[in-house]
């Protein structure tokens, strides 16, 4: 197949039967950019379908309807989930109960593998056809997943190349559709043209934070951040920042933050999204590991990756995982070439340390940078048709 051509992206199903409901449940932002992608693939192929589900902004912007509010689901780890857990289980039964009593055509889960699994085991064991897309990180740690999700999936849509040998040996058919962000992504970052766009100097120096997307990530990391943010700019004191964050809450989540480390006189601006321009515009990052790091990559953004998580969190994980890294520009390219700070060495001496030598070596960025167009190359496909291929057989 080449991949390459986009031309004929309708299929000879588009033309034959009515519009069809697919249910979707994203749970985060990163999800939700994933699944508006998907939901592009289906009208870009002129798939006759309604989604309906849980949705962001992007997805509901491209046409699905959300039961719930997303963010609801938004939280990460073992012991964050409990505060919320009564809530999120509520959810997912109203959910099971509706999808079992209406039959959509399809199910589609956008990653949120704690959430989407259960129910996806459940809708499959009556009927309905799952789809999961984005498959849960099996190769990092808790490699038994594999089993749960054979009975749950119907079909997997895989983001990076080599999960598609772990999906062969375990018999659960899958289809490696490349990652949506290489192909929705500039291959050639617009620097200026982000910098204007922002308002931005076109010779200031500027380095982008993002303490993640999710409320539980910023009570954790967004005083550090803004500790760290107060270093680098003694160092270096024509510095200005950037903080693109996706809702109120968490906008004035990291205000307060401010308020109360007394950080008024940082040159801070918070952006309302805009995460994919800042990154274009910015001379390097911090960013807490996620999705983000892989975007940032893609856009060819210098960074540092940091994370903290709860200590009994931590050790859970630490003690299920299987690679060195946790950055998944270091995990695509098999070596560290991001600099990873984590738990206790994610001190704002340190992360300022890592930032301002980014800054400072402009040979490092461009390095950087080689290896970033490499991970592009082998994760760019024609995902759109490559994701309406593997959906149309399930369609009635």
């Amino acid at each position: 197949m080449n991949h390459d051509n986009h031309e004929n992206l309708a299929t000879p199903l588009a033309a034959t039967v009515p519009t069809q409901t697919v249910a979707i449940v994203a749970g985060e932002a990163s999800g939700d950019l994933l699944g508006g992608l998907l939901i592009e693939a289906t009208r870009q192929a002129h798939l006759p379908l309604r989604f309906e589900g849980i949705a962001g902004p992007k997805m509901q912007g491209m046409g699905a309807r959300s039961w719930f509010p997303m963010d609801t689901l938004a939280v990460r780890g073992y012991v964050e989930a409990l505060s919320g857990l009564r809530k999120i289980l509520g959810i997912r039964r109203q959910l099971k109960r509706k999808l079992l009593q209406d039959k959509p055509a399809l199910f589609v889960g956008v990653d949120a593998p704690d959430f989407n699994l259960s129910l996806e085991a459940t809708l499959k064991r009556n009927g309905i056809p799952t789809v999961h897309f984005v498959s849960p990180s099996i190769w990092a740690w808790r490699r038994g997943r594999i089993r749960k999700i054979r009975k749950a999936v119907s079909h997997m849509l895989l983001i990076f190349p080599f999960e598609e040998a772990l999906y062969a040996q375990a018999g659960i058919p899958a289809t490696f559709v490349g990652h949506p962000l290489a192909h929705a992504l500039p291959a050639q970052p617009d620097r200026k043209g982000a910098r204007e766009r922002l308002g931005l100097k076109p010779n200031g120096e500027y380095v982008l934070l993002m303490p993640g997307s999710r409320r539980s990530e910023l009570n954790l990391m967004a005083e550090i951040f803004i500790e760290t943010a107060r270093k680098i700019h003694a160092q270096r004191g024509h510095v200005q920042f950037l903080v693109p964050l996706i809702s109120r809450e968490t906008r004035l989540q990291f205000e307060e933050a401010i308020y109360r480390l007394q950080a008024h006189d940082l040159p801070i601006r918070i952006l309302f999204g805009h995460a994919h321009d800042a990154m274009q515009a910015v001379d390097a990052a911090l960013i807490a590991s996620g999705t983000a790091t892989l975007e940032a990559a893609l856009l060819k953004c210098p960074h540092v990756v940091t994370y903290k998580v709860p200590w009994l969190t931590y050790q859970i994980m630490r003690r299920q995982a299987y690679l060195p890294y946790v950055g998944l520009p270091n995990i695509l390219a098999g070596r560290a070439v991001v600099p990873e700070l984590i738990q206790k060495q994610a001190t704002p001496e340190a992360l300022a340390d890592e930032v301002v030598r980014l800054l400072q070596d402009r040979t490092a960025r461009e390095a950087m940078q080689d290896v970033f167009e490499a991970i592009r190359r082998a994760l760019k496909r024609d995902t759109p048709r490559l994701i309406a291929e593997a959906l149309a057989p399930f369609l009635r």
